[in-house]
């Protein structure tokens, strides 16, 4: 089995996304010249990152490169790949050679001595879950054919790994709560720890956060610095001028919502850290669990409390229909019996499978 192979192979080894990331990254490396690599997640329904495996000289210009990825027009952009028909595309291939007209590789890529970045979105079941970019020394040659080929090969796999990675199970040991008396449902208890709150000055340097914040940041990667979510959330409310918002997964398994918002007039922005419960994570976590979008809607009405009869007849399917949807849900989320797969999703506790 060769190198390329093996690095396929450990993406369904049940890795979490920093374990996953580290290793790709060294495996990667055996198979392709790679001189710096940015290995971010990213949240599915706005590509902002969550998270981060960066290498030298690259960790000292990751406020450059965010800047970049959602306050400035340029090449390559990742939601652009992630929606696109080829989600791996080379510097050289989007600017056909001239890599000076990309201001990414003029003010942040070309000072470093780096020369031709290599992306991808890596996606799995029709969303993306995280992205590669994969540097060269700065050389008159970037990547070839064969060497883009390889990580086009490589990039689904890696998404498959990461949304794998990123299925919920802290919860399992957490106490159920009953729902309100009328529903059938019930719900996962909420996290000790109430929202948190950070101000950020125009420069998105922190001002003030909250105690909360502060638990949240370590949880997130570190209290003394921004964690690359607070950051990218942050700086696409800055281009924007809009609220922004993305879903993150903490250290412990807590969901997180963030988002950023103007506070003022005076260019501060505010981001608000707010705990979220698996029954409030919606299609995410059906995502994650890898259901199609027919099986979602299925699966969202018997979570919902819908008989049988009450989803053929809101969704129009035959009874055969609806009932092939549940046992495929019921496999993907590795449980047995609607209950269970209720019991599961509510609280984020299904098997990795």
């Amino acid at each position: 089995m060769d190198r390329l192979e093996v690095l396929i192979q450990r993406c369904y080894a049940g890795l979490d996304a920093d374990e996953l990331r580290s290793e790709v990254l060294a495996r990667l490396r055996g198979v392709l010249t790679v001189d710096a690599a940015f290995f971010a997640t990213v949240d599915p329904a706005t590509v902002l990152f969550t998270s981060v495996t960066v290498d030298e000289p690259l960790d000292a210009v990751t406020e450059q490169f965010i800047a970049n990825e959602f306050g400035q027009d340029d090449v390559n952009k990742f939601a652009v790949l992630a929606g696109g028909r080829d989600p791996v595309r080379s510097l050289g291939q989007a600017t056909k050679g001239d890599w000076a007209s990309s201001p990414r590789y003029a003010e942040v890529m070309r000072p470093l001595g780096l020369g031709d970045e290599l992306r991808a979105a890596l996606t799995s079941n029709g969303r993306c879950w995280g992205v590669l970019c994969l540097h060269r020394e700065n050389a008159e040659s970037g990547f070839a054919a064969q060497e883009i080929q390889l990580v086009r090969r490589l990039a689904p796999h890696l998404g498959e790994g990461l949304r794998l990675g990123l299925r919920p199970t802290a919860f399992e040991a957490r106490e159920l709560e009953p729902g309100p008396p009328d529903h059938t449902v019930w719900y996962a208890s909420a996290p000790r720890v109430g929202p948190g709150v950070v101000v950020l000055d125009t420069r998105l340097r922190m001002q003030s956060s909250s105690a909360e914040a502060g638990y949240w940041l370590a949880e997130l990667g570190s209290a003394d610095e921004l964690p690359v979510a607070v950051r990218s959330v942050a700086a696409r409310m800055q281009f924007d001028q809009a609220t922004a918002r993305l879903k993150v997964r903490t250290r412990a398994g807590d969901w997180l919502q963030l988002q950023a918002s103007k506070l003022g007039d005076n260019g501060q922005i505010v981001v608000v850290m707010e705990p979220v419960t698996p029954a409030q994570l919606g299609s995410l976590l059906l995502d994650l669990h890898g259901l199609t979008p027919a099986q979602q809607r299925v699966t969202e009405l018997l979570l919902r409390g819908y008989s049988t009869r009450q989803v053929v007849e809101r969704l129009c399917l035959s009874p055969h229909t609806v009932q092939e949807h549940v046992r495929a849900s019921f496999d993907k989320v590795g449980v047995g019996s609607r209950r269970e797969l209720v019991s599961a999703l509510l609280r984020g506790s299904a098997s990795r499978g």
